[in-house]
């Protein structure tokens, strides 16, 4: 491709809208954790650690426990009015930040915080593909992605600058501001984001067990479906790589190399520097390629760079974490999108719901790992971490991984009703009398392909 056609879903306008409301709350965000960063410190000092790691694992807890529920509400309700009360919400919590004298009332208003971003996000996700339709979602999605690891990088420069003006404590009044404008760009979406449910099985079941069977059919949906399981267990690789990055590389740029704070902002930045532009990439490719090939290649990227990492300087270092930035984004963002390509819309918010909970409890899960390599292996923890990296890559490659169907299309003719409508204008023979609408025949060549092979009822065979 010669250009980045996912721009063209900003031609949609309200996903345009969306996008908007997305970019700004995104920076508020960058806003909110510097803000409590400085606030840790402020009130905790040298412990200051401690008080954000706290912070981290009770943001996580929220989004594991949550979000199927979150995505559930996503398919029922109108996700308009989900989207908007999530941001006036977090705008009335932020509001309150500047007030906190004790670390207790962080946990309590960082726990409340992401209890509406675990709201949020899923209903974000899903409302993604509901305004773009089957044509701009693959490209919207890489493009939402490539905003969300710039402002990664971008973000805490701009906040830290921003803190020098306004104070460390007045920022969060500007976080709280970027949340009411970006309810106020999705307030003015022309119309409801709500999908229909077919309700005549479960006619007579109560809410709350509609609820509990959504919550139910969105992990058994995201674990029932080959491709999407498959490229989920690709995440768990990824996170025990990821966290590795995240935990470890401000021990080793200080105390191994012996640089300082400016040094190890530098590799950070690299690493999403490379996260962005796998998003330019995967939204240039399109279905090119297929996700799961983009997702496993993005899982053996970012454990295989992390292997050599104990044994380089800081130059190499920063490379390393660019590829490792690509590898990071090519397994989540395909998982997304497969989301969007396998799942009917109106069942993809409890899916996109259990999918935000369970590849944060991956992160749960190795967040724990890093930390014990980093204090017991001796300064050899991303050897360690990319090792069981790759095992757990093979037992993923082994027994998960989608099984190619290579087969023969037969010569084949058939005929159906056709339409002039715009897509479908052409040319008649003279004197030939067309109506609306008529019959065309279409011929299809023998061709030999392989493609990724469902295993249901639809493609049932014996080896």
């Amino acid at each position: 491709m010669t250009s980045f056609t996912f721009f063209q879903s900003l031609r949609n306008t309200a996903f345009a809208r969306l996008y908007a409301a997305q970019t700004i709350s995104l920076f508020g965000d960058a806003l909110t954790w510097l803000g409590l960063a400085l606030l840790a410190f402020e009130l905790a000092g040298k412990d200051s650690g401690v008080v954000l790691s706290v912070a981290l694992t009770l943001r996580v807890t929220a989004f594991v426990i949550l979000s199927p529920l979150a995505g559930a509400i996503a398919d029922r309700l109108d996700r308009k009015n989900i989207l908007i009360i999530t941001h006036i919400a977090r705008m009335a919590i932020v509001g309150t930040l500047p007030f906190v004298n004790a670390i207790w009332q962080i946990y309590v208003l960082v726990f409340a915080l992401n209890v509406f971003n675990a709201f949020f996000t899923p209903t974000y996700q899903a409302t993604i593909p509901l305004v773009t339709g089957k044509k701009d979602y693959a490209q919207a999605i890489a493009l939402s992605a490539a905003t969300y690891h710039l402002l990664g990088v971008l973000g805490p420069g701009l906040a830290g600058g921003i803190s020098n003006w306004f104070g460390a404590r007045q920022i969060f009044f500007l976080d709280a501001i970027s949340f009411f404008i970006a309810a106020i760009l999705i307030f003015t979406i022309p119309s409801q984001l709500k999908v229909q449910q077919n309700e005549n099985i479960e006619a007579n079941a109560g809410v709350v067990r509609k609820i509990l069977n959504d919550i139910k059919e969105g992990t058994t949906r995201l674990f029932g479906d080959q491709f999407i399981r498959y490229a989920l267990l690709l995440q768990l690789v990824a996170s025990i790589a990821g966290a590795q990055i995240l935990v470890n590389t401000v021990g080793y740029v200080q105390g191994n190399l012996k640089f300082g704070n400016l040094e190890y902002g530098w590799v950070m930045s690299a690493f999403g520097i490379g996260a962005t532009i796998a998003a330019l990439m995967v939204g240039a490719i399109g279905k090119k390629w297929e996700r799961t090939t983009l997702a496993a290649l993005g899982a053996v990227l970012i454990t295989a760079v992390i292997l050599p990492a104990n044994y380089v300087s800081l130059a190499p270092l920063m490379l390393l974490w660019a590829i490792a930035g690509i590898g990071q984004v090519l397994v989540n963002l395909p998982t997304q999108t497969l989301i969007a390509d396998l799942i009917p819309s109106n069942l993809q918010g409890r899916v996109y719901g259990a999918h935000f909970a369970w590849s944060h409890l991956w992160w749960a899960i190795a967040y724990p790992i890093a930390g014990w390599l980093g204090s017991h292996t001796d300064n050899q923890s991303f050897l360690y971490g990319g090792l069981i990296g790759f095992v757990l890559f093979a037992g993923v490659q082994l027994r998960l991984a989608p099984k190619n169907h290579e087969h023969e299309h037969e010569y084949l003719s058939h005929e159906h009703e056709h339409y002039h409508d715009n897509p479908h204008q052409h040319e008649h023979p003279e004197g030939i009398l067309v109506t609306e609408p008529h019959i065309h025949t279409y011929e299809h060549l023998p061709m030999r392909h392989r493609h990724a092979h469902y295993a249901d009822i639809h493609h049932l065979h014996s080896y």
